[in-house]
């Protein structure tokens, strides 16, 4: 049975909530390694618009494998 698209977008929040954690994390860690001063602001905020993109991103990928799988059995 194919995932519905409340699924799909559930899915893909959940999957970027957690990686938004992750990433700020690393993003202070490994800034400062290659010579950028950071604050835990630039992180939440830099990280916020990877993350809103990233959402869309999954989301409309997932749907396009979903309706393939549908069409092709």
């Amino acid at each position: 049975m194919a995932q519905t698209r409340k699924s799909s977008a559930v899915e893909a929040i959940l999957n970027t909530v957690v990686g938004y954690g992750i990433s700020i994390l690393a993003y202070q860690f490994v800034m400062p390694l290659l010579g950028f001063k950071t604050t835990w602001t630039d992180s939440v905020i830099l990280v916020a618009v990877f993350s809103a993109i990233s959402i869309v991103r999954n989301y409309f990928i997932r749907r396009l494998f979903a309706n393939w799988e549908t069409k092709n059995g």
